[in-house]
């Protein structure tokens, strides 16, 4: 399996500098600061990579597990949220929550949350994260 690279590049002090990063493949770039890591301004920050990560991570996940089970999702669209908090005096992410609503023909609710939270258990990302940030998990059908 291949290795996947990002660089990033941060100029200044912490409060006033600013940060540029870069996925090796080139396929997304973009620019963060202190005000928009811990601050809420507009733009990126690592916490919103991750949760892309983890978003796509799933939905790759949830969608495999259907398909093994014998009901292929149409569609499955995840919103990730991760939320980034001050513990102990310094900051720490401390939950990540999934939002998914899956088109899946053949399927009930039932059988739809128990393919999600397997893929909540089972994809790397959420492996990664296991054990250092609370997860949360909202499946639907619709």
């Amino acid at each position: 399996m291949p290795t996947s690279t990002a660089t990033a590049v941060w100029n200044g002090k912490l409060k006033d500098g600013n940060g540029h990063f870069a996925a090796g493949s080139g396929a997304f770039q973009g620019d963060y600061t202190f005000a928009t890591r811990f601050e809420g301004k507009s733009g990126t920050n690592p916490e919103e990579l991750i949760a892309a990560a983890h978003a796509a991570c799933f939905s790759m996940a949830l969608s495999a597990g259907l398909e093994r089970a014998g009901t292929p999702a149409t569609k499955i669209t995840t919103k990730a949220s991760c939320t980034l908090e001050t513990v102990g005096g310094g900051p720490k992410i401390t939950r990540m929550r999934l939002e998914t609503r899956g088109t899946v023909p053949g399927i009930d609710q039932a059988a739809f949350l128990r393919a999600a939270e397997a893929a909540k258990d089972g994809c790397p990302v959420s492996g990664a994260l296991k054990g250092n940030v609370a997860f949360e998990l909202d499946a639907r059908l619709g």
